[in-house]
This record gives structure tokens, C-alpha cells and sequence, in this order.
């Protein structure tokens, strides 16, 4: 069976998802058009289908658009289809997935959590082939140096996601705690 894909719009631009019976397959991040982001599709997916979305893929959507207008949503409970997704990936991204909407980590902190700080650059490559951005928060996942790092989806989305969430990098409340949060047009 071929797998499903719909478009969404949302605060930072219209995203795609991709699903099978098993559950979220993929998350496509804004292109500069849909047409672009169709494409991109096809090439990944061979014989997707654009439908409708079933129920649970709706309710992913729909919290996928709360938690980038500023609402603070969880999705841990949005079933992945990680079918694809080789082992060491998998640990990554559910370590990943347990970092909360504003809060940040390393690829070092990962690293660590996995037993191995020397694992920090094989985190990155990790997170970087995240199929589930979003929902598997890989923007939430900095360089030492508080950076994106080497990945950085198409016009800074990721940075923007972290404005979005109010991020605290190490700790530290943001310019934007001090200032009473960021306007969400500033975000977008």
C-alpha cells in the first residue's frame, strides 16, 4: 500500500505530512512553494497520495500547528512509523522527543545520555536525517556553542521554531522572558 501525504499551512509556512497504516512517516518542512514541497514528496515517497487525513494524522496536525502559533503542546503522543529509520537514529530521536517545548540540549548532552560523549558528531548526522521534524524537536538540539549547528532547515526555521517556543539556551531566561515573550508575527 502506498503511502498518504497532505499539506497544511501554519505559522511558519505550509508543511507537509506523510503517513502509513503504521503511523506519521515523515514531516516535510516549508519549501519556497507547494509545488516544491510536492515534489520533494514524490521523490521521497514514490506513489504517495495526497488525500485527506485519517483521524490521528488530523489530531497530529492540528497540535503540529498549537505548538508553532506558541502553544505549549505535547507530542510524544503522536505514533511514527520508524520502519525506515536505522537503530542508532531511532535512539537519538527518542531522546530527542523527551526534550520539552522550550528547553534546549547539545548534541554533547546526547552524547552523554547515550554513554559516550565522543558519539556528539554522529548525534548531529542523526538528528540532521530526522525524518519527523517538529515532533521529533531536533531544533531543540544545539551545538556547543548554543549554534543550530550543521543543520538548519530552509530559511531558519528552526531558529524561528525556537523563538517560537521561548527557548532557554543552558538555562538562561531569553531577551525575549524579559521583554514579556515574542510577538508571534515577529516569529513567523
Amino acid at each position: 500500500m502506498n503511502p498518504s501525504f497532505a499539506l497544511f499551512p501554519s505559522a511558519i509556512g505550509t508543511l507537509a505530512v506523510v503517513w502509513s497504516r503504521t503511523g506519521l512517516g515523515a514531516i516535510r518542512l516549508p519549501e519556497a512553494n507547494e509545488i516544491l514541497l510536492r515534489r520533494h514528496i514524490a521523490r521521497r515517497f514514490p506513489g504517495a497520495v495526497e488525500e485527506r487525513p485519517l483521524p490521528g494524522i488530523d489530531l497530529a496536525i492540528r497540535d503540529i500547528c498549537r505548538l508553532l502559533a506558541g502553544e505549549s503542546v505535547d507530542l510524544t503522543r503522536v505514533t511514527l512509523d520508524m520502519a525506515e529509520v536505522p537503530e542508532f537514529d531511532r535512539t537519538v530521536l527518542a531522546l530527542a522527543r523527551t526534550i520539552l517545548p522550550g528547553e534546549t540540549r547539545t548534541y554533547g548532552d546526547l552524547a552523554r545520555q547515550l554513554g559516550d560523549v565522543a558519539l556528539a558528531r554522529r548525534v548531529g548526522q542523526a538528528l540532521g536525517r530526522n525524518p519527523f521534524p517538529v515532533v521529533v524537536p531536533c531544533h531543540r538540539v544545539l551545538a556547543a556553542n548554543g549554534r543550530t549547528g550543521g543543520f538548519s532547515a530552509p530559511g531558519g526555521v528552526a531558529t524561528k521554531m525556537l523563538a517560537i517556543e521561548r527557548a532557554r539556551f543552558n538555562g538562561a531566561p531569553s531577551l525575549f522572558d524579559a521583554l514579556g515573550g515574542l510577538p508571534l508575527a515577529t516569529a513567523r
